[in-house]
């Protein structure tokens, strides 16, 4: 072999290496610090491919953030299932493999959030905050997406886009606005509760390691005799729990807006891998007239001294994402994605939500975002899809004809798969109607929760709903004030004492529960330091 051909041969193993810079379309990178150009000055020439290629695909490298959960951290992990709900059997009251056998571990990602602000937002805002659990189970994926807070702002579908609307910026300001939250809350009376808990410290969770999870929604489980009952699923924080003030928030915010972020990369890449307990509620399926609330009603607690917390498993996070945008960012959850044993509820939010998060993320990611790998199920998956954009993988079965993309067929298509126990088969009867549930007290659980908080937290509250309310239109204060004494005679006292203090003295254009950030430009331009032009 000559010595010319010899050196090419190295070069060419050299720039096969795993270190070597490509292009997509694998071709060996010489020199990334240049465009080609006529002269070391230029101009430059239109088939500057290696550039093209990197420049086009930077200006595209961002998609669309979620419309909400926008800021969110990520990790993987595994829950390991106890084999029982209770002292009972799982197998008692759900089929579902994913919590049989004592011991059996499921790979799982989790995503935390929070919900209304943009994706670069400080993750000191007070806001509820997602807890997203997405189950690579053996008969396909489960994803179980919920808050921190175990109730939510309304009860119905319908009214999602405008409590999202009245809590985001202000659309020609851009600033978020607290008349604008409150205006909806109060004619919004059954978002009281939630407004409760938001405002109290509770609505700023220490970071995401410390808080509760909920899955929210009321679901159902599925035995394999075909019976059914209603279920809540709550997770705890066996690192305990803590929530932050205003005071101290701004100053965590003040030196760091990613911080809980920080604390969940780092817990893990230390080995202090987060762990939560699953607990489950347990209820019969049906509409329960011996209850003041109805069991799917969003905004309610079941109460736990009569639907006890059954423990089923634990949740441990041990490995951070190789990549943040690839894992994090492309990570798609559904309310809609259960398995075999697992089922709807005829809860409202839940059967709007089912609908809105899948087609949230099929804008978002494209309609083949479930081949996205995160998102993908680890386990054969065969279908008769065909294209849409980023299309690559083929989910065809491996002795399936590929001439036959429909079923039925006897040319050798896919065929339907065999009902494992009982279908579950509930009976529907009544008008179409546009009601809302008839159960409807907005204030007696909120008044509980009232009762149950620490007197600093009531403190803390009652502060921050003044500092607020006291920018708000009068009719919006007077709203407010009636559901607090609805709820509790002394949070009634206290807030509308508290209002009545209050000298209406800036703006309401504020993050939530933060007033004195209104006096954040004038402060900027007073602690500004003179520079000359250059």
């Amino acid at each position: 072999m000559n010595e010319d051909k010899s050196k090419n041969l190295k070069a060419h193993d050299q720039n096969d290496s795993d270190q070597t810079l490509t292009t997509r379309q694998g071709h060996p990178v010489t020199n990334n610090q240049n465009i080609r150009t006529v002269g070391n000055r230029g101009p430059a020439t239109l088939e500057n491919y290696d550039f093209i290629e990197k420049m086009s695909h930077f200006d595209r490298e961002k998609i669309p953030e979620r419309i909400v959960h926008a800021r969110g951290a990520g990790a993987h992990g595994y829950f390991e299932t106890y084999g029982t709900v209770g002292d009972e059997p799982v197998s008692k009251y759900t089929r579902a493999k994913v919590f049989q056998e004592k011991g059996k571990q499921t790979p799982v990602f989790v995503r935390f959030s929070t919900v209304v602000n943009g994706k670069h937002s400080p993750e000191t805002v007070r806001d509820p905050r997602g807890f997203a659990i997405k189950f690579y189970t053996e008969d396909g994926i489960w994803d179980l997406v919920g808050n921190n807070i175990k109730i939510f702002f309304i009860r119905d579908a319908m009214k999602f886009p405008d409590m999202i609307h009245a809590f985001r910026p202000d659309p020609v300001t851009n600033i978020q606005d607290s008349e604008r939250f409150f205006d909806f809350c109060a004619n919004s009376p059954e978002s009281f509760h939630m407004v409760t808990f938001i405002y109290s410290p509770w609505g700023i969770p220490a970071n995401y390691r410390m808080m509760q999870g909920s899955g929210v929604n009321t679901y159902r489980w599925i035995n394999d005799k075909g019976e059914a009952v209603l279920v809540k699923y709550h997770w705890e924080p066996k690192q305990e729990i803590k929530n932050l003030t205003v005071k101290e928030a701004n100053e965590i915010q003040a030196t760091n807006f990613s911080h809980a972020t920080q604390d969940l990369y780092e817990a893990i890449e230390h080995g202090d891998y987060p762990e939560w307990e699953l607990f489950v509620q347990i209820m019969s399926d049906d509409a329960h007239p011996e209850l003041d609330f109805d069991p799917l009603d969003d905004t309610k607690l079941w109460p736990n001294d009569q639907f006890p917390w059954l423990p089923v498993g634990k949740l441990v996070l041990n490995k951070n994402p190789e990549n943040y945008f690839t894992e994090v960012e492309q990570s798609a959850f559904g309310t809609g994605v259960l398995v075999d044993g697992l089922d709807f509820s005829d809860d409202k939010m839940l059967q709007g939500r089912t609908f809105s998060y899948s087609d949230t993320q099929r804008y978002r990611l494209g309609a083949n975002y479930l081949q996205i790998p995160i998102n993908a199920a680890k386990k054969h998956v065969a279908t008769n899809q065909e294209g849409g954009s980023s299309r690559y993988e083929n989910d065809k079965g491996p002795k399936q004809n590929p001439h036959i993309n429909y079923e039925p067929s006897i040319l050798g298509g896919l065929e339907e798969a065999e009902q494992i126990g009982k279908e579950h088969s509930p009976r529907v009867e009544g008008n179409l109607v546009r009601k809302s549930i008839d159960r409807n007290d907005n204030t007696k659980q909120a008044g509980e929760t009232y009762r149950w908080f620490e007197d600093w937290e009531k403190d803390e509250l009652i502060s921050n709903l003044v500092g607020d309310l006291s920018e708000c239109d009068k009719r919006i204060q007077d709203k407010m004030v009636a559901l607090a004494e609805s709820a509790d005679e002394e949070y009634g006292r206290r807030l509308r004492e508290g209002l009545a203090n209050k000298v209406k003295d800036g703006s309401s254009r504020n993050p939530l529960g933060n007033k004195d950030a209104e006096k954040a430009p004038d402060e900027a331009i007073e602690k500004g330091q003179d520079a000359e032009p250059y």
